[in-house]
């Protein structure tokens, strides 16, 4: 009898006709807790069962009276969303919203405001935009200059040039905001007093238009289209103290540091200089650094506002880069490709980040993070390339004007209120101090 059974073997391939069960997928605490949970003599009464539920619910994150002893394909379930389930027994642990949400804040990606600027130059040359201290955001279109005020919403009619030919090229506030400079396609620079709303002088030095302007104090420097950079001193009738003769061709980039001991300037030969605020041995002025790397016009220029020897610049359509460098030593700290034409760089004061314009073909600003260089986030919406950005004087809301004839307000570095108050403190608990000293 015994040779005629049959001796069971394990088939050599696997598969055939053997069932077996992925138990990484099976949810086996839970079959042993329910499993378990049959033999329980006594019946629960309803409160001490809603007790139970609840306990279930915030231990597992789930009602375990609703979960499947077994769960043998698809995918695992998933948390609920927030949930985190430290010990890593329940689940398979994917990313779950609330795992991989970013510590980040809310950027809105449309803009809180879009202005008309009709008959806004198309001109990468120039520099149309600036918001004064006392938040009053200046534009230029073709041969006027159009002053918003951002507390009321009330326009005012600064100026129009007398000759329809001209245009203004250039504005820029003095850092108290009772003062506006203009340079003109005539050459000139003009003053305005915006209180009495009246031209105060007409400095004429230059031979070219003055694209570019800079406030350090009462000395303002002004950039040609010669390459040329004059400083006037705006106190006295000979305002015309010094020329800075280190571009060939139109300096379109121009911006003092935060401190007044540097100049730095961008122009269309593709060059980035820094100036001393002092003259040399010989009456001079010579660039204490001079920077080749961009490969096109270098219009965006800015000074960081928390390290005042780091310079970030931009270069134009055959560059596309963005620099940043140390002034004192003359070294590249880093460099991002931005893949378009860089116009404008604002650093902001409330965060350690910086934001920049671009032209093609996005048309779109982008935030950057500092020092890392990561990309926070693109805000897109002009339909042409960005010419300008300037920044409110609380640093929340950026401008940016665009050939698109429209100006649009983005709320993109708004702070957080707990740390907008503590600002404000540190701020009042300074000027206290400083009143005590002159006192």
């Amino acid at each position: 009898g015994k040779s005629g059974s049959k001796i069971q073997s394990t088939p050599t391939k696997a598969g055939g006709d053997r069932y077996i069960p992925n138990r990484s997928t099976m949810q086996m605490e839970i079959a042993s807790f329910l499993l378990t949970k049959e033999n329980d003599p006594a019946e629960e009464s309803p409160t001490k069962k809603e007790q139970q539920k609840a306990w279930a619910v915030n231990l597992n994150g789930f009602d375990i009276e609703e979960a499947k002893i077994l769960r043998l394909s698809g995918k695992p379930q998933n948390a609920p969303e927030g949930y985190q389930n430290k010990l890593k027994v329940l689940y398979s642990q994917q990313k779950t919203p609330g795992s991989s949400r970013k510590n980040g804040r809310y950027i809105p990606s449309m803009p809180d405001r879009i202005l008309d600027a009709p008959e806004i130059r198309n001109d990468y040359y120039l520099n149309l935009i600036d918001w004064s201290s006392q938040n009053f955001l200046a534009v230029a279109l073709d041969n006027s200059v159009y002053l918003w005020n951002h507390t009321s919403g009330e326009i005012i009619q600064l100026l129009q040039m007398e000759h329809p030919d001209d245009y203004v090229s250039s504005l820029s506030w003095i850092k108290e905001g009772n003062y506006l400079a203009v340079g003109t396609s005539n050459a000139e620079v003009q003053l305005w007093d915006i209180q009495q709303q009246k031209r105060l002088r007409n400095m004429t030095s230059h031979s070219s238009r003055v694209g570019s302007l800079s406030w350090n104090s009462y000395i303002l420097s002004s950039g040609a289209r010669t390459g040329h950079i004059h400083h006037h001193d705006v106190r006295v009738a000979e305002h015309h103290v010094a020329t800075l003769a280190g571009h060939t061709q139109e300096v379109c980039g121009l911006k003092w540091s935060l401190n007044g001991r540097y100049l730095a300037s961008g122009g269309n030969d593709n060059l980035v200089n820094i100036w001393p605020c002092t003259q040399g041995d010989s009456g001079d002025f010579a660039p204490v650094q001079t920077f080749t790397q961009h490969q096109g016009a270098v219009k965006a220029v800015a000074w960081c506002p928390w390290q005042s020897n780091v310079l970030a610049t931009g270069g134009g359509t055959s560059d596309r880069h963005i620099r940043l460098w140390n002034v004192c030593s003359g070294a590249c700290l880093s460099t991002v490709d931005a893949h378009s034409q860089v116009c404008s760089i604002l650093w902001s004061t409330n965060y350690k980040e910086f934001i920049s314009g671009h032209g093609f073909s996005q048309n779109q600003l982008v935030i950057w993070k500092y020092p890392t260089m990561a990309k926070v986030t693109e805000l897109r919406g002009h339909t042409s390339r960005v010419l300008n950005l300037t920044m409110s004087p609380d640093g929340a809301t950026v401008a940016s004007a665009a050939a698109d004839e429209t100006l649009r307000l983005w709320r993109c570095f708004e702070m957080d209120p707990i740390k907008k108050k503590e600002k404000e403190k540190a701020n009042s608990a300074k000027s206290s101090i400083i009143h005590q000293g002159i006192r």
